[in-house]
């Protein structure tokens, strides 16, 4: 087993910070959290990410951070795993080949939903555990979870896991099309290398209502009331 871990040299270049200064008069989009109306989503933290990515191994410290002061404050943190299916379905063959395409369909694991999470995570009693069968946790009537934080009366969520610029970019910019105030986490999101996590959290930046990419650990004191 894989124990080594790395945090990725985030960052977003200055100009993009003054664009969004000149646009709406201050750095970030969202000022302030009401954290039980705030939702930790954790994306894709499982063996098969975790174990093949020193990266993903070295957000777990941030996520558990994160997770422990949320849950303190009274909101919820969801789990959110990969179904074994493949991801882009009836297409998964073709586009990844059909070898790619069934390991990509085995990638949830085997057992309970809590079970799959990488162990050194813990989901906790009231913590939402829920499957997704696309990239995005909050595409239409792939996952559960939009509604379960619907029921909660959640307008903000914190997005991290891994990958940064796939599942967890693909999950920010779906909850930000339904309205939600989405806020991407740079040390808590793993990618494979620095240009690629670093290239989302450009990205996502540019998207008006996907509140500020590039939030770390050290900006969650808001939820520790």
């Amino acid at each position: 087993m894989q124990t080594d871990s790395k945090i990725h040299a985030w960052r977003i270049e200055p100009r993009e910070y003054a664009r969004q200064e000149e646009r709406r008069g201050r750095r970030h989009a969202y000022e302030s959290l009401d954290p039980v109306r705030t939702a930790l989503i954790v994306i894709d933290m499982v063996s098969f990410f975790v174990e093949a990515n020193p990266y993903a191994r070295g957000v777990v410290p941030n996520i558990k951070r994160i997770a422990d002061a949320l849950r303190t404050a009274g909101g919820p943190v969801a789990w959110v795993l990969p179904a074994n299916e493949a991801p882009l379905g009836s297409v998964s063959s073709e586009f990844y080949g059909p070898t790619v395409s069934q390991t990509f369909a085995a990638t949830g694991g085997e057992g309970s939903l809590r079970s799959r999470l990488w162990h050194a995570l813990d989901a906790r009693q009231g913590d939402l555990v829920v499957e997704k069968t696309a990239y995005s946790a909050f595409f239409p009537g792939r996952s559960p979870l939009p509604g379960l934080l619907a029921e909660r009366g959640i307008n903000t969520v914190l997005i991290t896991g891994t990958l940064t610029n796939v599942c967890c970019e693909s999950s920010a910019r779906d909850a930000a099309t339904t309205g939600l105030r989405v806020l991407m986490v740079a040390d808590a999101n793993a990618a494979r290398r620095d240009q690629d996590h670093n290239a989302a959290l450009a990205m996502l930046a540019s998207l008006s209502r996907s509140g500020h990419s590039g939030g770390s650990t050290r900006d969650w004191s808001c939820c520790q009331q």
